[in-house]
């Protein structure tokens, strides 16, 4: 714990849970939680803006969906490779020349000039490093609140990154009536270069960690330990995959409505903006911990109607209904974090998020793919259906490994 923490006597590993202001008056996270929320704002735009690029050059709604999400497949590739590193002696120069990089690839988008493919390319670069820096900043969180403190921390940053995706997706549509999407590019760069900005001068450097030498080796063995519980296997799961088929119904707006994809997306992220703030904020754990099925089937079920097509304000609801589902994932990550060593934080968050940006990533091409043999409707339909199907499938297992987490607490 850093010597300008804000918490009170006994916080720390105390069941008491710690309001957002308190975190808010800790410099370290607050720097860190806003970068993560620049970060969310100008991936959100520069996603959007690539999106509605591929989509006018190429009609294609496989193509589009990918552009827009495609980047999660090589983000498998850089959790199974060198993850470890974000458990190394040095997670605050880790994470500062990881944002600059996305910088960087957010800047080599606004080339009007740029081919497809290598914007593909710049997709996957982007990817393949993004799980290693979300291991390397959930490794400082949980090194930078107390243990009290995770869930409203997680909370909040993804209520912030909800509404920064709001304001990207709905200003998205907006800008690009106006602007090119190339231009749209440049504001993305510069919420990244201010995101760069913001984390190196905010979080400080952690030197004193656990030695060990973070490469593939060392990731192999921490991911075969992680995933050799079934328990474990359990958590990942619901994280993943329910996640991951939602995302691919998200994917589908675009060739769905185009004129209204905005409002959709934007819809979708108010909603889990809501969600994360009743479920981090106002219930306790015991409380999440009960409300993590039905928000699962929350999740997916209101996306079932759009196979028949419903008026655009009802569709409007339905995408922010489902959006306040994605909270299930607080509980879930909570249950995983119980399970984890404290050496390992890093590594095993970093693999959660990358799994389950990798399943948004299949969500999208598998949504993609089916819209080339069903009407859209029709395959966000099935995509829903699946997801529920899984979500069913895995309650027992998740149930049991929720009880086995409860009694090692006792």
């Amino acid at each position: 714990m850093t010597s300008d923490t804000v918490w009170g006597a006994g916080d720390e590993g105390s069941a008491r849970p710690v309001g957002y202001s308190a975190l808010l008056r800790q410099r370290e996270f607050a720097g860190l939680y806003a970068s993560f929320s620049l970060t969310a704002a100008a991936g959100t735009l520069s996603g959007f803006a690539l999106g509605s690029l591929v989509q006018a050059r190429t009609g294609s709604p496989l193509l589009t969906a990918l552009s827009m999400f495609g980047s999660s497949f090589a983000a498998v590739a850089g959790a199974v490779t060198l993850m470890s590193v974000a458990d190394g002696g040095r997670p605050r120069r880790t994470l500062v020349a990881l944002h600059g990089l996305s910088l960087a690839a957010v800047a080599a988008q606004a080339v009007p000039g740029l081919p497809l493919a290598a914007r593909f390319g710049l997709l996957l670069v982007v990817g393949f490093f993004q799980s290693l820096g979300t291991g390397a900043r959930m490794g400082l969180l949980a090194e930078i609140v107390p243990a009290s403190g995770y869930a409203p921390a997680r909370s909040l940053m993804n209520i912030t990154a909800g509404g920064a995706s709001v304001l990207g997706f709905g200003l998205g549509g907006a800008l690009l009536a106006v602007l090119s999407p190339y231009q749209v590019f440049g504001l993305a760069g510069v919420l990244a270069a201010a995101a760069t900005i913001v984390v190196a001068a905010t979080v400080r450097e952690r030197s004193v960690r656990a030695a060990r030498r973070p490469g593939v080796r060392e990731t192999w063995r921490g991911n075969a330990a992680l995933l050799g519980r079934p328990g474990r296997r359990a958590l990942l799961l619901n994280l993943w995959v329910p996640n991951g088929l939602v995302v691919g119904c998200e994917a589908l707006f675009l060739p769905y409505a185009p004129g209204w994809a905005g409002v959709l997306l934007a819809a979708g992220s108010a909603g889990l903006l809501l969600g994360d703030l009743v479920v981090g904020r106002l219930l306790d754990e015991a409380g999440r911990a009960r409300w993590a099925y039905p928000l699962r089937l929350l999740l997916a079920g209101p996306f079932l109607l759009f196979a028949l097509h419903p008026p655009v304000v009802v569709a409007v609801c339905a995408a922010g209904a489902a959006g306040a589902g994605f909270a299930a994932t607080l509980p879930l990550q909570e249950r995983l974090l119980a399970l984890t060593p404290d050496a390992e934080r890093g590594q095993v968050q970093g693999v959660e998020s990358a799994g389950r940006i990798t399943w948004q990533g299949v969500g999208a091409a598998l949504g993609g793919a089916l819209a080339q043999l069903l009407e859209p409707g029709w395959a966000i339909a099935v995509l829903a259906a699946l997801s529920l199907a899984v979500t069913a499938a895995s309650r027992r297992a998740v149930r049991r490994e929720a009880g086995a987490v409860t009694a090692g607490g006792a």
